[in-house]
Parts: C-alpha cells; sequence; structure tokens
C-alpha cells in the first residue's frame, strides 16, 4: 500500500525541489526515496523509471516556464514584449536550475501532453515575434535564434562563466537589445 499523502503528483513536486537542490544530471531515485522517507521500491507505484520522473518533472517545469513568459508579455509588444520575456526566462533559469535544465527535454513522438506544454510556451515566443511583423519560417528560424542565445547566456551564467569585470545584468541587457535590433532588421527568406 502507498505511503500515506504520497501521488504520483507529489512525488513529481517533491522531486521538482530535489532537482533544483542537486541538478538534473545528478536526481536519483534512491535520493528521491531517501528524500520522502520511503523504501526505494515504493516509487514504482507512483512512476515507471527514472525517465518517467524526468519526462515528468520536465512537463510540469515546461508549463511552469510556459506560464511565467504568458504573464510577463501579457499586454506588451515589440521590444517591450522581448525584454520581459527574456527577464522571465532567465528569471525562471536562476530560481529552478534543475527543472530549467529538464525544460530543455524534447517531447517524445506520442506524448501529447508534453507537446502541448512545450507547444503553449513556443506560442508565446511567437506571439511576442508577432510584434515585429516575423510569422512562418522566420518566426521558427528567431524562435530558435532567441532560445540558443538565452539558454547559452543562462548556462554561462549558472556555470560562472562570465568572469569579466562588467556587471553581467548589463552585458544581458546589452543582448537582448541588440537581439530586438536584430528582430526590427531581420532579413527574411
Amino acid at each position: 500500500m502507498p505511503r500515506a499523502g504520497l501521488s504520483p503528483a507529489v512525488v513529481v513536486e517533491r522531486a521538482g525541489v530535489l532537482v533544483d537542490e542537486v541538478g538534473a544530471d545528478r536526481l536519483t531515485l534512491a535520493a528521491l526515496a531517501a528524500r520522502l522517507g520511503v523504501a526505494l521500491p515504493s516509487l514504482y507505484k507512483h512512476v515507471d523509471s527514472l525517465a518517467d520522473l524526468r519526462r515528468r518533472i520536465a512537463i510540469e517545469a515546461t508549463a511552469e516556464l510556459g506560464d511565467r513568459l504568458t504573464e510577463a508579455v501579457a499586454g506588451r509588444s515589440g521590444r517591450a514584449a522581448l525584454e520581459a520575456l527574456a527577464a522571465a526566462y532567465r528569471d525562471y533559469a536562476r530560481e529552478r536550475p534543475g527543472a530549467y535544465a529538464l525544460t530543455q527535454i524534447p517531447p517524445h513522438a506520442g506524448d501529447e501532453r508534453h507537446r502541448a506544454v512545450a507547444e503553449r510556451a513556443t506560442g508565446v515566443v511567437f506571439a511576442a515575434l508577432r510584434g515585429y511583423g516575423l510569422g512562418g519560417d522566420d518566426a521558427v528560424d528567431a524562435t530558435r535564434a532567441l532560445r540558443a542565445m538565452l539558454h547559452g547566456f543562462v548556462l554561462l551564467e549558472q556555470n560562472g562563466g562570465f568572469g569579466m569585470p562588467r556587471r553581467i545584468d548589463a552585458s544581458f541587457d546589452q543582448m537582448v537589445a541588440a537581439f530586438d535590433a536584430a528582430l526590427t532588421a531581420w532579413p527574411g527568406e
């Protein structure tokens, strides 16, 4: 019989807290079982495997990131939307580093729930890019460029990769301003 109060949702929520503490690459079922005060086999009543747990955290984290991006860009367009979106993305990665890392897991074929939350988060970016007149393939290309830029910055920041004597926030702001200029002059196909 499962431990009272333990459910798949509770297991995923507590695993999300643990992954932020130890990192996505160091999440184990044994560590989670210890944190929950249960025997390792008890977790298999709630999740199928470590891969299943990581997928479930990825879904929840992607939905949470999508919510934050949606809230950030609401009522904004153009540069204001881009700045708000970039700040929300970076803030999420800072606040939830392990969960953020798992948002990078792409949905598997047939995983409709994961696909839906990923499309919702991407849809927020597409909506922000419409303020620059971008759609279709141009929006896809710009979304990929924006994601690469933000993800790269976030990873370098998380790993202490910015050692030069300039405020990191100032560099981030300049990067977003430069991307705004790039979006404004997007070459198109």
